[in-house]
């Protein structure tokens, strides 16, 4: 406990940059006291969890992701520094709350908010080095992709949205293949939901099946299938599309809704990422159930309320068959005699792992590499034991073990795309990792 208490005092503190700071952003962070940060955590609060714009008020977003970094990874706290832009907000009921503390206008776009950024990454750079950690949470999809893009190249940034919700994803897959055999490229996925989620953890799917295939990533999206608000995205609706979602828009007569995708597409992989509960219908589960002798099921939305089913309904309808993971956690089932326990594709199992590692080895980009290093470590940790119980996680009690194995994993990565800086490599990545993860300490004066 002493822990958790000591990290959310730390990083309490925060930065926030209203958009009548422009041309003055170096300045304001020279004001920070900490000089030697490794992770920033960013928000511009347009699209926090399932509750949308909540303007500067997504302020406790960077804090607790910050938090989660020191007390899972061992990021020292000293070294965070978690960061608000306030541009505005188009939440109506904020803008009319007399005492809503932002910027009481709507959102800045386009050029103007282009320009912000830019200032924002450009005065990072300047004031911390190439180093530094840059965590993109909870931008709307326009801005992330757009972000991930742009910087991607000149700094070191990650986006917990989409790569770190598709580096556990994928973890979880490689992990629930050694139950249902097979390998990635012999699955058929379909995806509930194409945001930034969605098309992420579809992305990286593609990435790693490609690696180990030795085949062109666009033959491998072919086995990858999403549904979207308009149904199954396919090749007649590519002019229409986001650009993001393009490269999913395959050959295939228009089909409305999921459960005729189910049956159209017979996937053995249903993964849903809409941020809409109860979409996984009994009629959907029974489906998917119908030709699979056991489906992978991962109803990732949050928070619980919204998950695309629970693992009651999951584990009842397909017969005690799935193999079932949420974003949300729920408890154990027992079904026919045999109790379930349902894992959770929590993104903290990877992030504050992943930042160590990044961190450890003086990395001054991230490569998609690296994200996939991150799955395997994760899904190395899963035991017979676990596998027994259904689970395609560990448990999360040993979280600190993990994250020093994602780290190490991450590092050797990095060592091997020749991105990481801090000479020399050391020996023992995994010994190396836990050496430098922050623990509290306090001297006994009695």
């Amino acid at each position: 406990m002493d822990l958790f208490v000591e990290v959310l005092f730390t990083v309490h503190v925060h930065i926030e940059f209203c958009w009548r700071c422009r041309g003055k952003i170096l300045e304001v962070l020279k004001n920070w006291p900490e000089r030697s940060i490794q992770v920033i955590v960013v928000t511009d609060g347009e699209r926090i969890l399932g509750l949308g714009d909540l303007g500067c008020q997504g302020m406790g977003i960077p804090v607790g992701k910050l938090s989660l970094y020191t007390a899972l990874g061992g990021v020292r706290p000293s070294a965070c520094l978690p960061i608000t832009l306030d541009v505005g907000t188009n939440n109506e009921e904020l803008l009319n709350d007399e005492f809503y503390i932002g910027l009481r206008q709507r959102r800045v776009t386009g050029q103007e908010y282009a320009d912000f950024l830019h200032e924002f990454m450009a005065a990072v750079k300047q004031n911390y080095g190439e180093k530094v950690l840059i965590q993109f949470e909870d931008f709307a999809n326009h801005n992330a992709f757009d972000l991930l893009a742009r910087y991607g190249t000149t700094h070191l940034v990650f986006n917990d949205d989409i790569q770190g919700t598709a580096s556990v994803v994928l973890a979880g897959l490689v992990a629930a293949l050694k139950l249902v055999g097979g390998t990635l490229a012999e699955h058929t996925y379909l995806f509930l939901g194409a945001g930034e989620a969605g098309t992420g953890i579809a992305e990286l799917i593609a990435l790693e099946m490609s690696r180990q295939t030795k085949t062109p990533i666009d033959e491998c999206r072919k086995k990858i299938w999403l549904v979207d608000s308009k149904g199954l995205i396919v090749s007649t609706r590519k002019e229409s599309l986001q650009h993001f979602k393009k490269p999913w828009a395959h050959e295939h007569e228009h089909v409305g809704n999921l459960l005729d995708a189910v049956n159209a597409i017979k996937p053995t992989v249903l993964i849903g990422t809409s941020g809409k509960g109860q979409t996984f219908t009994q009629e959907v589960v029974e489906a998917i159930s119908s030709f699979n002798e056991m489906p992978i099921i991962l109803a990732l939305s949050n928070p619980t309320s919204q998950a695309e089913c629970t693992a009651e309904q999951a584990y009842t309808w397909s017969k005690g068959r799935a193999v079932f993971a949420t974003g949300s956690p729920f408890d154990p089932v027992e079904y026919n005699g045999k109790t379930h326990v349902p894992g959770q594709a929590n993104n903290a199992y990877i992030f504050p792992g992943f930042g160590l590692g990044v961190v450890m080895s003086g990395a001054i980009r991230v490569h998609d590499d690296m994200l996939l290093a991150a799955s395997e470590a994760l899904a190395q940790q899963v035991t017979q034991e676990n596998f027994d119980k259904g689970l395609i996680y560990p448990p999360f009690s040993n979280i600190r073990k993990i994250s020093a194995h994602i780290a190490a994993n991450v590092a050797a990565r990095a060592y091997e795309l020749g991105l990481a800086s801090r000479r020399p490599r050391p020996k023992d990545l995994v010994k190396y990792a836990e050496s430098c993860m922050y623990s509290p300490i306090y001297r006994n004066y009695r």
